[in-house]
């Protein structure tokens, strides 16, 4: 093969322009030696166009790339800091030494012709399409018609794409890269696609510094805004930052806060003074300070409390509940003497519907105080007590100081209603143990929310406290509060609150009359017992709102005759068939069948127990989903039925006892069942029968002893109901037949018992051995046969 024969030439090295063949380029050198310039001045000279690699100097011939253009000088212009070259670019060269020996590079070169792979349409349509792009851009700025007018004598691809690179951002590199691309069709795509993607760069810039500028637009209009509001409220004297900052002034000092909240005020407004205009912290301290300030501080004389007035109101507002206002009317005497709320921490426990949240109203009307009610029940928070750190965004104070603002007065009566129902154990602290503080008459007068962060004093407000149940209520709560129990209202009761409250309440809500609505006796009765079952009167309420709603819909339409009188006949047809169902005393109970007293939270009920016995193995059988004390009082009584009876009377080795409690689906627990379990046991193994219209409640012991129970009242009220003539309760509870009505009293015949023979004697009549007696006689049966019991 023939070496290939290499021409010589002059090097013009250039850095950060664009070379390509048959276009014109400029460049710019910063100085140039006369030799040099007489070598481009010279017509018979080859000029090489070299380009010069990244942060090259072109003192090396490795700062070099080995592609170029030869070139024909067009102009020489001195400039300030240099020289500008116009260069008309002819071929594409590739330089293979560079000799620089001499201060001026000569190049040994051969042809580099381009791939000719784009004819004429495909030319002048890819031109098309680069003006089209250039001008959707330059749409998009003012004052580019001056940058694109040229753009219309260009007539090939590659002199679009010199003239472009001046616009768009390219480095050394990929204008080499253009250069050192032989085809002409991949050279001209390379560059469309670098060409659309500046279009969506710029777009998307232009798009993005229009949001800015709606943004910056829109903050320089509020500030203008800000700044003439301004000046408008301090011309009318209304306000402004001076006149604001001077109004918080003048009211912190005016609030009678104590020393510590002052200052700690007087500081936050230092910090509001120096916050620049539009800082987001301003709008933080301002609601901090405004809380602050709507915080009652100054404690007002309290008003003399008028005792006589006072039981007027309690009187007038609850029925019954004797028990219940004398207690509170004790303490309001003390509150009389004392002059000071210390202490007043009550708190009401009972059923609902008896009226808890009501008499913490009733009170605060006898007080001559506001009233506020906080409801607990499902917090699981403890910043919902104590409130939040301002140091979070959104922070809020809480519960107990938001009822102080809402107050308006140091010593509202603040009822915390539900306070058995706090949720206890969150990951977000322990509410129940945030209200330690609050209701502790030793600590509450330097109560501390965590948004308010300064001492506020507590001790004047009369805590009031509601529960249902003291089970769930945590022991150091509990110890900081005096209870006061509400047990259920008595049938009687709910009468005269149902004719006296409920009535009258439930004919202003639905907008009738007494000369419209009238529920007879018999009717209010009936209702009561074939219709509720609750301790309070809340469903009582309900079931008469559903007549008199039936009442109305009868006048409205003009199918009732005034005044519409409801009697009991008329029930089922306004409220449908009876829901409640009451157990009463039968004509006849089977040996092993025995009646006892229960406490549920809905008042007392009466239920039966029943022994029966089977041939088997000694094994105790119980059901009727009893608990695990009621258990125990069946085991307890079937041991004691066994060392009480003969041995010969019964081969308890040789049988089975199924003890059942019937309402299977119903749980039962307690222990107050301890001596109807007994007697049930007695009469099954001695075959007498126990009296139908005969109940019992007790605890027992092993050693046969009868213990205290509660609920007593309520037991009996059921009993009274359910047709029992006779009751037998624990000796230890006849202090509490006080709480029982003197009807029930009268009706009944209530027998205390102290041990099991005290009940086996009054309810089938024998008198049991004792346990020596018993097992002493066992021993000598062979002969002389079983001791008897005694009838």
């Amino acid at each position: 093969m023939a070496e290939m024969s290499y021409m010589s030439g002059v090097v013009l090295p250039v850095a950060d322009t664009l070379l390509l063949p048959r276009t014109t380029a400029y460049v710019f050198v910063q100085s140039i030696s006369t030799t040099f310039r007489n070598y481009l001045e010279n017509p018979n000279t080859v000029h090489i166009a070299l380009p010069l690699k990244k942060n090259a100097d072109g003192k090396r011939e490795e700062d070099f790339h080995h592609i170029g253009v030869t070139f024909e000088l067009k102009s020489y212009q001195e400039k300030e800091k240099g020289v500008l070259l116009q260069i008309a670019c002819m071929d594409r060269v590739s330089v293979q030494r560079i000799d620089l020996t001499g201060g001026i590079a000569f190049a040994d070169y051969s042809l580099l012709p381009d791939k000719q792979d784009l004819d004429g349409d495909m030319q002048a349509q890819m031109l098309n399409y680069l003006k089209d792009i250039v001008r959707s851009v330059s749409k998009r700025f003012k004052g580019s018609e001056s940058y694109t007018k040229g753009m219309d004598e260009i007539r090939d691809v590659d002199s679009m794409i010199v003239w472009m690179s001046r616009m768009v951002p390219m480095s050394s590199e990929e204008k080499y890269e253009y250069l050192k691309t032989d085809s002409m069709r991949e050279r001209s795509l390379h560059f469309m696609d670098a060409m659309l993607k500046q279009r969506e760069a710029v777009d998307w810039n232009i798009e993005l510094n229009e949001r800015m500028s709606d943004k910056s637009n829109k903050f320089y209009r509020d500030q203008v805004l800000r700044e003439q509001m301004k000046a408008i409220q301090e011309e009318l004297g209304e306000g402004g930052s001076k006149g604001s900052q001077k109004n918080y002034r003048e009211r912190i000092e005016a609030a009678g806060m104590p020393e510590e909240a002052k200052k700690a005020a007087l500081e936050e407004l230092d910090k509001l003074n120096a916050q620049p205009q539009g800082s987001a912290e301003t709008s933080v301290i301002q609601n901090h300070l405004d809380f602050m300030l709507a915080l009652p501080w100054k404690h007002e004389a309290s008003k003399d409390i008028d005792l006589k007035e006072a039981e007027k109101i309690l009187n007038e507002d609850h029925y019954g509940l004797e028990k219940v206002k004398k207690r509170i009317l004790e303490h309001l005497a003390v509150m009389k003497l004392r002059r000071d709320n210390v202490g007043s921490i009550l708190l009401f426990v009972g059923p609902p519907g008896t009226g808890k949240t009501s008499l913490g109203k009733s009170i605060a009307k006898a007080l001559g105080r506001k009233y506020v009610r906080l409801s607990l029940g499902g917090i699981r928070d403890e910043s919902e007590i104590r409130g939040h750190r301002r140091t979070y965004v959104g922070a809020l104070p809480g519960r107990i100081l938001n009822g102080m603002k809402q107050a308006g007065e140091t010593d509202p009566v603040m009822v915390l209603d539900e306070v058995d129902k706090l949720m206890s154990g969150g990951f977000a602290g322990d509410p129940a143990a945030a209200l330690l503080e609050v209701l502790d008459p030793e600590q509450n007068s330097t109560f501390t929310d965590h948004y308010l962060d300064v001492p506020y004093d507590l001790s004047n407000v009369f805590f009031i406290a509601t529960a249902n149940s003291l089970d769930t209520i945590p022991g150091p709560l509990l110890d900081r509060m005096e209870v006061i129990e509400i047990s259920s209202y008595t049938e009687e009761e709910k009468f005269h609150i149902a004719k006296e409250h409920l009535v009258p309440e439930v004919l202003r809500e639905t907008g009738l009359t007494g000369e419209q609505l009238q529920i007879t006796d018999r009717a209010t009765r009936r209702v009561i017992s074939d219709y509720t079952r609750e301790g309070g009167v809340r469903g009582l309420k309900k079931k008469i709102l559903e007549i008199a709603r039936g009442v109305s819909a009868e006048i409205v339409t003009g199918k009732a005759e005034l005044p519409r009188v409801v009697d009991a006949g008329e029930l089922e047809d306004l409220l449908g068939r009876k829901q409640t169902l009451h157990d009463v005393a039968g004509n006849d109970n089977p040996p092993g069948v025995v009646t006892g007293l229960a406490w549920t939270p809905v008042g007392g009920e009466i239920l039966f127990i029943e022994a029966q016995d089977m041939p088997g193995s000694g094994q105790v059988i119980l059901t009727g989903k009893l608990g695990d004390v009621m258990q125990e009082s069946a085991r307890i009584s079937f041991s004691l039925i066994k060392s009480r009876l003969p041995l010969s009377t019964v081969n308890f080795r040789e049988r089975d006892v199924h003890i059942h409690v019937p309402s299977g689906a119903v749980p039962k627990d307690g222990p107050s069942a301890g001596i109807t379990i007994f007697t049930a046991l007695a009469s099954l193994f001695t075959g007498r029968k126990v009296d139908p219209h005969l109940a019992m409640t007790g605890e027992v012991t092993l050693s046969g002893r009868v213990m205290p129970i509660g609920g007593l009242k309520e037991k009996l009220l059921a009993a009274r109901r359910a047709g029992i003539t006779k009751a037998l309760i624990p000796k230890e509870n006849v202090a509490d037949l006080a709480d029982l009505p003197e009807s029930v009293r009268s009706e009944m015949t209530i027998i205390p018992v102290e041990t099991v023979e005290d009940v086996l004697r009054e309810t089938i009549g024998i008198e049991l051995p004792r346990p020596q007696h018993v097992f002493a006689a066992g021993a000598a049966t062979g002969a002389a046969g079983a001791p008897s019991v005694q009838m």
